[in-house]
């Protein structure tokens, strides 16, 4: 992906005065409160993510599960659970927690008791990172309802492979598995879990391309 746009503006800060913007590997400088299309990068996204641990870290193995490597599972349980759904939406369903490499991944508990200032500032990060990548801002109701579930089924694998659930415990918070055999839920390293991230984005944003070029 091209690093379109430019953030090579300066700006003066009187020492001390709060930080709303975060500087990204790439050079790009990401406004916190107001975030910009063009300041995002995949590569930012990826290096970020599979450096977010899921559950607070506290899962089995060398590796913590990361959030680069449960994105992937997501996006691999709706393309199971839907055969037809467009490159578009699993496109969408592999960026559902990309804001996350900014704002970390926070327990859905701690999300509910931070309330709505948080989720409105997730979701202008959330439109502004699907506009960088040619979707719309907003997924659709069905769409996010086909990522709900499937985010529910790699929750139920997580819990009980990796995060010390017991199966009637799971089936209680996240309801039943989808039928077939379970995932590899090996974690992986840092840079594995990245590069199978950016792996999966190029094959679907070639996807995506190819269906816009055909109209």
């Amino acid at each position: 992906m091209g690093k379109s746009g430019s953030s090579s503006w300066k700006t003066t800060l009187t020492p001390g005065s709060p930080r709303a913007w975060q500087r990204m590997l790439s050079g790009r400088r990401l406004d916190l409160l107001d975030p910009s299309p063009l300041d995002i990068e995949i590569e930012d996204i990826a290096h970020g993510l599979a450096r977010v641990a899921r559950w607070n870290g506290q899962t089995t193995g060398e590796h913590a599960f990361s959030v680069a490597q449960h994105s992937v599972l997501v996006e691999s349980l709706v393309g199971r659970l839907w055969s037809t759904t467009s490159a578009s939406d699993l496109l969408g369903a592999l960026l559902h927690d990309a804001p996350e490499y900014v704002i970390g991944d926070m327990i859905s508990p701690f999300k509910t008791a931070l309330g709505v200032d948080y989720r409105q500032f997730e979701a202008r990060l959330e439109a502004a990172i699907r506009l960088r990548f040619g979707l719309t801002p907003h997924m659709s109701d069905d769409a996010k309802a086909r990522v709900k579930q499937a985010d529910q089924c790699a929750a139920f694998f997580e819990a009980t492979r990796l995060a010390g659930f017991d199966i009637d415990e799971a089936l209680n918070f996240f309801g039943h598995p989808p039928p077939g055999g379970p995932p590899d839920m090996t974690p992986l390293s840092p840079t594995e879990a990245q590069t199978l991230f950016l792996r999966r984005f190029a094959a679907l944003i070639t996807e995506v391309d190819a269906a816009s070029a055909k109209g």
